[in-house]
This record gives C-alpha cells, structure tokens and sequence, in this order.
C-alpha cells in the first residue's frame, strides 16, 4: 500500500497558532519572578496554551538557559513547544526543542509579549486605555530535524490556523464572507471559532471563549474570552452588553483581568477597539 494512502497518519505542510514568549532579558530570577506574579492570580489564562521561546531580543552576545525557560513555562501551566531564534543564535539549536520558523504578522520586530502600553485615552471619548500586552500569535512551522517538509500537528487542510484547547478542538463556523449567529449560552470549556463576525446571544460562561476573524457582538454578560482580528485584523472590535471578562483581545493585543476594569465599563454596555497598540473601552450610550 502507498504510504500516502495510509488510514493510519498523514504528514502534511500545515501551520499552527502559538503563543510567543519573547525573551528580553538572561536574568532567569528576574523572569521567574514577574512570571508568577502576572498569572498567579488567574492561573487558568494561558493553560495548556501552546508556546514558542523567542529569544530573538536578545543580544548577539546573550544567552539564556533554554530548558530551565521551557520548565519554568511548564510551571504556569503553559507548553512550549520549540524556540524561534535568528541565524546569528546557532546556540538554541543545541536545545531539546525543536527550532521553529515564525512568520510574524506585524513582523519580527514587532512589539513583544507583556509589553504595557503607555497614553492616555483618544481625546473626545471616554474611553479606558488598557493595559496590555501582545503574544501576537505568529504563525509558526515545526521544522523536524534534517527534512524541509513540516508535520501537521492539527492544522485544518486549509492552512486556518488551530487555536490549542485544553479540552477539545474549537467548533469551526461560517465563511470568512457571513456572520455566525450563536442563540444559546456557553457554558465553561466551550470555544467558538468563526471566520467572519460572530454575533452571541446568549451568556458566555467563566471558561468559556468566543474567538473570531472579524467583529464580536455579545447581547448578553461576557464572563468568559473573548478574542476578535486572531488573523490580524487590526479593525476588529469587541461589543458587549455587560462586561465582566477573564480576557479580551484584538489582533493579539490583550487584557486580562489582573488589570482591574474602570467602574465605568466594568459591568456595562461597551465597544473595544484599538488605536495603534493600546486596547480602547469605551461605554456604549444604549438610550
């Protein structure tokens, strides 16, 4: 039998979506430190989220203790996967993870993880600018040892990306050219994933999360995630009738809950959009 006719596994070119962890520093106390405290308080954010070690920050003369950066990730309940380097770091190939090629989409020197925003809110509205961060997902290909092809390790035949799940994989909605309509709540550990806009009537659970290639309208509380523009789209926007979220995001620029909402916008009607880099909240006026 042909092996490209087996039942039993396929090797494909595919691609999926990680998490960066964009190195800035070899001070692996320092790393630790701020580590624990940014997720000791939600541990659950970013469990059995995949990531990729970027140590492309770094300096030429710089380096870090790979495998201790991979158990300390582990620790937060994160999974690293492999390590995305420039060709002047020969020396994280000498790591147990794989190198992976990433094809960053605002590009490689592109504004990294956790990196707080700073400014006031845009003039004339009363909008709260977000502290926030950008793991950015990049897309990233698993480059096995001495082979050009990739293994496909989930990816849709399509190339769209895969968002990784503790629980199952997310149901796919819709075409990138309609709205996906959900009429029901979502209770904790369902994900929704839609090509286009996604529209939600009904509650979005703790645990739950809500992500889309286009706009998210939420006529109901947000409890859960919610994350709008995952491809990039930096006009993507987030509307919610009362919001109380775990996570919100655009485009990869996030806000969790360790950053106390406004009492402005915590609990009410809202639109989020963003301006540059900074996540904008600002009330929606219903009446």
């Amino acid at each position: 039998m042909s092996p490209k006719k087996s039942p039993f596994f396929e090797l494909r070119s595919g691609s999926v979506d990680t998490l960066l962890f964009v190195v800035k520093t070899t001070d692996l106390d320092a790393m630790r430190a701020e580590l624990t405290r940014r997720f000791e308080a939600t541990p659950e954010f970013f469990a059995n989220d995949v990531v990729a070690i970027d140590v492309r920050r770094l300096a030429e003369n710089e380096r870090v203790p790979l495998a201790d950066i991979a158990q300390l990730l582990d620790s937060v309940r994160m999974r690293p996967v492999g390590v995305v380097a420039n060709a002047a770091q020969a020396w994280a190939a000498e790591s147990a993870l794989p190198l992976l090629e990433a094809r960053d989409r605002r590009g490689a020197t592109a504004k990294s993880a956790e990196e707080d925003s700073a400014g006031a809110p845009a003039a004339g509205a009363s909008a709260a600018a977000a502290s926030n961060a950008s793991p950015a997902a990049a897309q990233a290909s698993l480059l096995p040892p001495d082979t050009s092809a990739t293994s496909d390790t989930g990816a849709a035949n399509s190339g769209a990306p895969v968002v990784p799940t503790p629980a199952a994989e997310p149901v796919r909605l819709a075409t990138s050219s309609q709205t996906t309509v959900i009429d029901k709540p979502l209770r904790s550990g369902q994900r929704i994933y839609a090509k286009g806009d996604l529209v939600v009537l009904g509650l979005v659970s703790y645990g739950a999360e809500v992500i889309a290639e286009g706009n998210i309208h939420i006529y109901a509380p947000l409890r859960g995630r919610a994350l709008a523009g995952v491809q990039g789209n930096h006009d993507a926007r987030i509307f919610c009738t009362c919001l109380e979220p775990e996570l919100i995001s655009i485009a990869g620029i996030y806000r969790t809950t360790e950053n106390p909402l406004p009492a402005d916008v915590l609990g009410k009607p809202v639109q989020i959009w963003l301006d540059e880099e900074k996540l904008m909240i600002e009330p929606l006026r219903l009446t």
